[in-house]
């Protein structure tokens, strides 16, 4: 719960920090990936940025409980 997580979007446009608990730290911008004209696009950028940081979370979490070997659990 304690760890961090990051992930980044666009080629590193777009980058983001969550904890182990799921809470958005930090969500970075790159300056020229705003285009007014394209709103869509950053938006796209920062579901799939927001969305990889939280797999990576769900796979930390998973190996973590994958340690304890708890008959009908799983």
């Amino acid at each position: 719960a304690t760890k961090e997580f990051d992930a980044t979007a666009g080629g590193g446009a777009i980058s983001v920090k969550v904890t182990g608990e799921k809470v958005i730290k930090e969500i970075k911008i790159q300056k020229d990936v705003v285009d007014p004209e394209d709103v869509e696009m950053l938006q796209d950028l920062i579901l799939t940025c927001v969305n990889d940081a939280l797999k990576k979370v769900d796979a930390a979490q998973a190996q973590e409980l994958g340690k304890y070997n708890i008959p009908g659990l799983m």
